[in-house]
This record gives C-alpha cells, structure tokens and sequence, in this order.
C-alpha cells in the first residue's frame, strides 16, 4: 500500500486555507488522483463530523478529477460520495463517463444434464 501523504493530525486538526494549499501542491506534483480523492473523502468526513467550513471542500478540484482525470477504480469507488458537487445534468454526465455501458454478448447454448442412472437402465434393457 503506498504511504499516504498526509496524516490524521493534518486532514483533521489542519485549518481549511492550510490543507487547502497543501491538497492542491499535493495533485499539482504527483498527478496522484488516486490518493487525492481520497484525502477528499478524508474532509467530507470531517465536514460530517461538524465542521462546516469544509461543506463542498475544494469543489474546483473534485470537479476538475471526476471531468478529466483518467477514470481509475479509486474514482469510482468513491463516485457515489461527490453527488452534491455536481448539478443533475453534470451527474448524468459524470456517470456515463465513469461507468461506460458496455456492450453485452452471450452466447446461448443449452445445458442437459447426463441421466447417468437412465443411461445405464438403457444399456441393461438392450443387452
């Protein structure tokens, strides 16, 4: 597992102006938007916990990842948790992006099952 960047102290004792910075110099180096995303989910859960100053916490850069960013398995894992960020359109547009449907091909075949004991019963009734 790689090393977070950031510890428990910072993401919830850190003012919002502090980590704010520290968030954005974070994805401008690495590009990281796996580790992003979550120290973001880190700051709606202190939004949750009752601070308020952290309601839509940085919504240029939530926004910015899920509409550009390559969609990887950490986005949507944690897709769900950003609704608020976006409008209904947007949503719908993110959710496309993020779950592409993809096309269903089966191929239909029949399963029988061998009757073993009726195979049996058959072959001692011929002979």
């Amino acid at each position: 597992m790689a090393e977070q960047p950031f510890t428990t102290h910072q993401l919830f004792h850190s003012k919002q102006e502090k980590l704010e910075e520290e968030i954005l110099n974070f994805y401008q180096e690495t590009q990281d938007s796996t580790v992003t995303i979550q120290v973001l989910l880190a700051t709606k859960v202190r939004y949750q916990l009752g601070d308020t100053s952290f309601h839509l916490f940085m919504k240029g850069l939530v926004r910015h990842l899920f509409a550009k960013a390559t969609v990887n398995r950490a986005l949507r894992r944690y897709f769900f948790f950003f609704a608020d960020y976006f409008t209904k359109d947007e949503w719908q547009k993110l959710t496309a992006r993020c779950f592409p449907a993809e096309p269903v091909t089966t191929e239909l075949f029949e399963v029988t099952e061998a009757n073993t004991l009726g195979a049996d019963l058959s072959a001692a009734e011929s002979s």
